[in-house]
């Protein structure tokens, strides 16, 4: 099948697009920048902010992956897409979202800078249901590889304050992409079950195990965090404990990073 990719060149969609390839489809990359293509690997120039360049990498696809995301605007990205889709065909849309994007309340200023991922996230996911088109979405946790950025930041900080009570389930980037390939292979499905990492970890403790990796050491402060958003993510709206079908823990994925004192830089 002729599969389009968007965010083909991001952190999932690294791993989605050779999969999509292996398994024998035609597969075609949306991205900003221009990329010299490669065997079963098609790349067009695009931008979905703006709509530019979108219906001719939509046209003839039967299948669209949308994986391009960001802290915000992720409602005009898939809007665009939708837009342009709709009128070359109708293609099965397959979304990538968060756990909790229905749970964690963005209603203030201090909801939206903190949480603001998860409204985009949850508008993106109403115009792809309310598109038209035959659509599945699915919801992750966090990946690792997120964590560990967030992570890195807070340890660049003599004392480390870290926001109480909050918790993380990270998957492995792996088996989301293995999952999404399997979703996007299938009958459209709607909202799908969710898939979450196979264990949940305060905030703390994740730096912690970080630390330790490195040889380090760091005074951590617990910091009360207000709004409603976070109230939210301290009940554990972003958790899908029922849903801990990952494989790879944090444990597992710094090991495999080799992260030591002497080459932590690989991160």
């Amino acid at each position: 099948m002729k599969i389009l990719v968007t965010g083909g060149t991001g952190t999932l969609g690294q791993l989605v697009v050779p999969r999509l390839r292996d398994a024998g489809h035609s597969v075609r990359v949306l991205s900003r920048q221009s990329h010299t293509a490669t065997e079963g690997i098609e790349y067009l120039s695009g931008d979905l902010i703006t709509g530019e360049g979108i219906e001719s990498a939509v046209s003839g696809a039967e299948i669209m992956v949308h994986l391009a995301g960001t802290r915000k605007g992720d409602e005009d990205k898939a809007r665009h897409l939708v837009a342009a889709a709709r009128r070359t065909g109708t293609p099965h849309l397959v979304y990538i979202s968060v756990v909790g994007a229905e749970r964690v309340p963005v209603t203030s200023p201090i909801d939206r800078a903190m949480f603001g991922y998860f409204e985009s996230k949850l508008a993106a996911e109403r115009i792809v249901a309310d598109s038209g088109l035959p659509w599945t979405t699915l919801r992750a946790t966090q990946f690792h590889q997120s964590m560990l950025a967030l992570v890195q930041q807070m340890i660049k900080l003599p004392v480390i304050p870290a926001p109480a009570r909050w918790r993380f389930q990270p998957i492995d980037a792996g088996e989301v992409a293995d999952r999404l390939v399997e979703l996007a292979q299938g009958r459209p499905s709607g909202l799908v079950q969710d898939i979450a990492g196979p264990r949940i970890y305060e905030l703390a403790d994740l730096v912690r195990s970080y630390l330790r990796l490195r040889g380090k050491h760091r005074l951590i402060l617990p910091v009360w965090t207000p709004g409603k958003a976070a109230h939210a993510v301290r009940a554990g709206a972003n958790l899908a404990p029922d849903r801990a079908v990952g494989r790879r823990t944090w444990e597992d994925y710094l090991a495999g990073r080799m992260i030591t004192p002497n080459n932590a830089s690989r991160g």
